[in-house]
C-alpha cells in the first residue's frame, strides 16, 4: 500500500513493515512475520521493483514479530540486516524478554494470534548474523535512514528518521493499535521491557517534527510526531 511517493506499507494494522524507495534502491523498514515475504514481493512489484533492488533492511528492535523475513533476505539475497548493538543478541535468538501482558481482551488476542500463525509467525528463523547500529548513525541506504535510540520497549530498540520523506519508523516505540486490546490510537505498546524508560525515550522524537509516525502495529499516523507523543503521554 501506497502511502506518499517513495513510501510503502506491507502487512496490516495488526503487524506492518515499510519500504522505503528512490532512485538509489529500496531500503526495507523491518521484516514483519515470515509470511510477509510473499506480500513483500508483491508490493516491489506494484512499485516496479525486485528483491535485488534491496540495499538493506533495518530492524526497529529485534522481536520476532519484526525478524521475520530478515534471514531469508540476507542469506538468500545479501542484504544487509541492521540493529541496535542493544538488541543484536535478541536478532540472533540467543535472548529474549518475559515483558508483563498487561490488560488484554479476548478477541482483539486471538485475532493477533490467529493473524500471527497464519503469517508464519511459529516458524520466525533467528539471524545468523547481524550489522550493528548504534545512535545518530546515517546509513548510507535508500533515504539516508537516521537512527535513534529509544530503549524501553527493548534495550536495542530504535526510530528510524527519513527526513525526504517526513517520516519517523517507530517500530513498537509506541503502537497505534494495541494488539491485546484493540484500542486505536497513538498509546504505550504492550510487551514493553521498561514502559518508564519507553515513555521517556519517545520525547527524542519530537526533534524530527515528522509529518508521518509509522508503528510496527496500527494504523500510519499522518497528524505529526508532537499530535501523536501528546496523546500516548495522555494514557
Amino acid at each position: 500500500m501506497q502511502l506518499a511517493p517513495g513510501l510503502n506499507r506491507i502487512g496490516n494494522d495488526i503487524v506492518a513493515a515499510y519500504l522505503i524507495h528512490d532512485d538509489s534502491g529500496v531500503t526495507v523498514i523491518d521484516a514483519g512475520l515470515a509470511g510477509h515475504w510473499r506480500d513483500l514481493l508483491a508490493e516491489l512489484e506494484t512499485i516496479g521493483r525486485s528483491v535485488d533492488d534491496i540495499r538493506a533492511l533495518v530492524l526497529t528492535h529485534g522481536d520476532t514479530d519484526h525478524v521475520g523475513f530478515a534471514e531469508r533476505l540476507r542469506r538468500d539475497h545479501g542484504v544487509p540486516v541492521y540493529v541496535h548493538a542493544a538488541d543484536a543478541a535478541r536478532a540472533r535468538g540467543e535472548e529474549s524478554s518475559k515483558p508483563e501482558w498487561g490488560t488484554m481482551r479476548l478477541g482483539p488476542l486471538l485475532r493477533f494470534m490467529a493473524y500471527a500463525v497464519t503469517k508464519g509467525g511459529m516458524r520466525t528463523q533467528h539471524l545468523s548474523s547481524v550489522s550493528e547500529l548504534h545512535d545518530g548513525q546515517v546509513l548510507d541506504a535508500p533515504g539516508s535512514p537516521h537512527i535513534i535510540a529509544l530503549p524501553g520497549h527493548s534495550p536495542g530498540s530504535v526510530a528510524i528518521h527519513v527526513p525526504a520523506l517526513d517520516a519517523v519508523f517507530v517500530g513498537d516505540a509506541l503502537t497505534t493499535r494495541h494488539v491485546l486490546t484493540g484500542a486505536k490510537g497513538p498509546q504505550p505498546a504492550p510487551f514493553t521491557d521498561d514502559p518508564a524508560q519507553a515513555l521517556e525515550s519517545l520525547e527524542r522524537l519530537r526533534s524530527t517534527r515528522a509529518k508521518w509516525v509509522l508503528p510496527g502495529h496500527g494504523a500510519p499516523w499522518s497528524q505529526g510526531v508532537d499530535a501523536a507523543l501528546d496523546a500516548v503521554q495522555g494514557h
